[in-house]
């Protein structure tokens, strides 16, 4: 039986990580997904706050997803606009 959860598991970590990339306002190529009994974990690093919320609206919509943890989500720090390395 916990082999058939694994395999579910790992079904809907590989549909939450298509979901995030299909997403038209956010890069989430820097994010992992995995899954464990229902319950997604995303780990990585986004450039906004408002990424993390979208991450986490974008992967409770996939069916059999029952909870989102976004602990483990950092933000990037070093974006262009932030004004810090050398200018050009």
């Amino acid at each position: 039986m916990r082999s058939e959860l694994g395999a579910t598991d790992e079904i809907l970590a590989d549909t939450v990580y298509s979901q995030l990339n299909a997403d038209p306002i956010y890069y989430y190529r820097h994010v992992d997904v995995r899954v464990d009994n229902g319950v997604a974990d995303l780990s990585g690093y986004v450039w906004s706050t408002d990424a993390i919320y979208r991450a986490r609206k974008i992967a409770l919509k996939v069916p059999g997803v029952t909870g989102v943890s976004t602990n483990h989500l950092e933000l990037e720090r070093n974006d262009r606009s932030s004004g810090s390395g050398p200018s050009r």
